[in-house]
């Protein structure tokens, strides 16, 4: 809880509670690597004893849905299952599919992290004070596909923004900022992907084909695990 008089607050009501606890700070600086330790005796204990991957469960701040989400994947090893409210226009983008009105980047990044799944949607009579938009919950289970994609994950990420910089662009005018044309247009076609179509289009397995073509002819390698 970033708020320093409702942690306090908080602290007062689960006083009671020796299995809560509260802590004061942004959710964005946490470093989850130390929150969760191992196995109580071992010789770095977390705050939490975690032997195993976590769930999380949150009413995320709507104006910082989509930070606090990448912050966790950060972090994904610790954890199994994230289930969230949010507001429902995120939830749809984090829940579409390709080719969809919905998707986009927010929904590719969750996608390559995690399986979404939409639960149910709540209207705003349903929080006093109500708030002005509807709400929605999402399970998101933890199931990365940078390895089965064949794809490093700092690098695949800087390509689907790149992607999806912007909306009404064909994916060529999006990828030819960064990328020459000639390598573009073989890495498009070795993929099998036309230059007019749009990265709201692609699965991630089409993304992900164009990524390792053009990865192969700038020299790198497109997935740093063996």
């Amino acid at each position: 809880e970033l708020d320093r008089v409702l942690a306090a607050q908080l602290r007062m009501k689960f006083a009671l509670h020796p299995n809560v606890e509260i802590i004061e700070g942004d959710v964005l600086a946490i470093d989850f690597g130390t929150l969760f330790g191992p196995k109580p005796g071992a010789s770095r204990p977390g705050l939490v004893q975690a032997p195993e991957p976590v769930s999380v469960v949150g009413n995320l701040p709507y104006y910082i849905t989509s930070e606090i989400l990448l912050r966790l994947f950060e972090f994904r090893q610790n954890f199994k299952t994230i289930v969230i409210m949010v507001q429902k226009e995120v939830a749809d983008r984090l829940a579409a599919s390709p080719g969809s009105r919905d998707y986009g980047l927010l929904s590719a990044t969750a996608q390559l992290y995690a399986k979404v799944e939409k639960l149910f949607t709540l209207p705003p009579g349903a929080f006093a004070p109500a708030p002005t938009v509807h709400s929605s919950v999402v399970r998101l289970v933890m199931s990365p596909q940078l390895e089965s994609l064949r794809v490093e994950e700092t690098a695949f990420v800087r390509f689907l923004k790149l992607s999806f910089g912007q909306k009404r662009k064909t994916l060529w005018n999006n990828l030819k900022t960064e990328y020459a044309a000639d390598p573009l247009k073989e890495a498009l076609q070795e993929a099998g992907v036309k230059p007019t179509v749009r990265a709201e289009t692609l699965p991630l397995e089409k993304s992900a084909a164009i990524f390792r073509a053009l990865a192969a002819r700038n020299g790198s390698p497109p997935f740093s695990g063996k």
